[in-house]
């Protein structure tokens, strides 16, 4: 008895292109309105979801033919064909990408038992029944752990397209993916933007699975939770949300979950694509999403109750809520002692107004306050000064674009010539730029001081940030003084507090004032005194530690 097919799919694919056919020699008849672009541009999504949904047909070439042409008959996608049982009357087909399926393992663990072991049973009361045969492949005769059903074409294609192979059987509407990923991925290495003298020297790497697992050996609890979803209808790009259950806020990660829900776009290829769609404040300078290389650092944000947002492909992961005081800390300040990791934070918490700042208040003094300095350096500078034709702000913008442009030359030439560019254009340009009266020498020592400044922060974001808010304070500083470079802290301060990173206040815990939240802003108390979370990160479970002060045993 012949089977039935139920979806006769050739006949749904000729229906679809007459109807877009159609749609678009009337469409040809006269100018398009925007109501009709966009409706043609919603039926062409309705016809292309259409296509991913058929269900999979119970004869095995339609199948076929229906992967070879929606893949317009790539050459990595390989069809392997075969026959089973004693007389040959099963046909099975395994469909695989060359290239992201582990094909040794493809040939040991699947083609060698369904070509050889399947071919001598018994298998002739079951020809007619092929779901007792689906069920038989998929529990007895293949060795793997990853195995899931597959009813439709959408799922295929995800599955297919990721790694995984397909298995195929002529008279069922079911097919069997195979968990048999593997490609060629870089090695877990040492960070290149987040190093640290002690700590871990492990860093993320551009496959999903491995960066979890490097937290998840860190953070060895039940509780520790991880959601992963497809973004990207092009790419359908693995993100997933790591956070510790009990520890997180419910909103926060209900808040998360929901943005990245909304999101609606045809590729994510970087973790900075998803940075941009879920940050909350699109026009300000100051991230509100942090980002890092590190393990270790993305773990302790998670007992903290953070949330890790782990996007496939980039060695990046995202945090969140990222708060001002987040981005001046570096893993490395809990693996020092309580009073140098201080020592080390007030010293960046100064580099960076002093980045911020020293070209700005250098402008000001010597074009409006020259009364403020001594008589002696006065009268240096004068002398510096003498033979340069241009104010101090012409200077500053010069010498400040000049090391921008090298410092953006350095990152992307070859490495072997890179440091060496670099050193060379500053020291020759800064010299040859002094003995031609075009700059003044203390000009080029504020820039040098301000640019080695901004090397000190610890997340390139923030130090970004700082570089533009520079040329705004120079200008400012350039036309009113003193007055303008207060002005532009006072209306900075007040930008900072009208961030929030997913509710949270960005100044927080200066903004609203926390005092049991001060052991680990500007200054680091001891471990066995960081007891308790932060409260405004962390709304329950609180109490993090009840290790008593160490005292010497009597």
């Amino acid at each position: 008895m012949k089977t039935r097919i139920p979806i006769p799919i050739k006949k749904l694919l000729q229906d679809k292109q007459d109807e877009k056919l159609k749609k678009q020699q009337n469409n040809q008849s006269g100018p398009q309105s925007q109501d009709q672009i966009q409706e043609q541009a919603q039926d062409q999504n309705q016809s292309s979801q259409a296509q991913k949904s058929i269900n999979i047909s119970l004869n095995l070439k339609e199948n076929i033919d229906y992967i070879k042409k929606t893949v317009g008959n790539s050459s990595d996608i390989v069809i392997r064909e075969f026959q089973a049982g004693q007389n040959g009357e099963i046909k099975i087909a395994v469909i695989f990408t060359d290239g992201l399926t582990n094909s040794a393992e493809l040939q040991d663990f699947v083609l060698n038992t369904l070509m050889f072991e399947i071919r001598n049973a018994e298998l002739d009361s079951m020809v007619f029944d092929r779901s007792n045969l689906f069920n038989l492949i998929k529990t007895h005769s293949l060795p793997v752990s990853g195995i899931s059903d597959i009813n439709d074409f959408q799922k295929l294609f995800l599955n297919l397209l990721s790694g995984d192979s397909i298995l195929f059987i002529d008279g069922c509407s079911q097919a069997i993916s195979i968990s048999l990923r593997y490609w060629a991925d870089r090695g877990v290495e040492e960070p290149s933007s987040q190093t640290v003298v002690r700590g871990p020297k492990d860093g993320f790497t551009e496959t999903l699975r491995k960066n979890t697992a490097l937290v998840r050996r860190r953070i060895k609890d039940p509780n520790l939770w991880i959601d992963t979803q497809q973004i990207g209808t092009k790419t359908q790009t693995d993100v997933a949300i790591m956070y510790l259950k009990g520890v997180a806020n419910d909103k926060t990660v209900a808040e998360v979950q929901s943005r990245l829900n909304q999101i609606s776009i045809d590729a994510i290829l970087e973790s900075g694509y998803i940075e941009e769609l879920i940050q909350d404040e699109t026009y300000s300078p100051f991230p509100t999403v942090y980002n890092t290389e590190r393990p270790d650092a993305v773990a302790g944000a998670i007992l903290e109750g953070r949330i890790a947002i782990f996007v496939d492909g980039t060695p990046f992961v995202l945090v969140v809520p990222a708060l001002f005081v987040h981005f001046l800390q570096a893993s490395e300040d809990y693996y020092q002692r309580a009073d140098i990791a201080t020592l080390i934070r007030l010293l960046r918490y100064f580099s960076f107004f002093l980045a911020l700042l020293t070209p700005s208040l250098f402008i000001a003094v010597t074009t409006f306050h020259q009364e403020m300095l001594p008589t002696q350096l006065l009268i240096s500078l004068a002398s510096q000064r003498e033979g340069v034709p241009f104010p101090a702000l012409v200077e500053a913008l010069m010498m400040e674009l000049t090391f921008e442009i090298l410092r953006e030359a350095g990152v992307r030439l070859p490495r072997a010539v890179g440091s060496s560019i670099s050193i060379v254009g500053a020291l020759v340009i800064g010299q040859a730029a002094v003995e031609a009266g075009i700059i003044s020498a203390s000009m080029v020592i504020i820039v040098s001081l301000t640019a080695i400044s901004s090397f000190v922060s610890p997340n390139f974001n923030m130090s970004i940030s700082v570089r533009i808010l520079r040329f705004l304070f120079m200008l400012l500083a350039a036309s009113f003084g003193l007055f303008g470079i207060i002005l532009g802290l006072i209306v900075m301060v007040l930008h900072l507090n009208s961030l929030r990173s997913f509710g949270v206040p960005y100044l927080a815990p200066f903004a609203p004032f926390i005092l049991k939240d001060q052991k680990d802003s500007i200054i680091r108390m001891p471990h066995w005194s960081l007891f308790s979370r932060p409260r405004l990160i962390s709304q329950k479970n609180i109490k993090r530690e009840d290790t008593p002060s160490p005292k010497p045993s009597n």
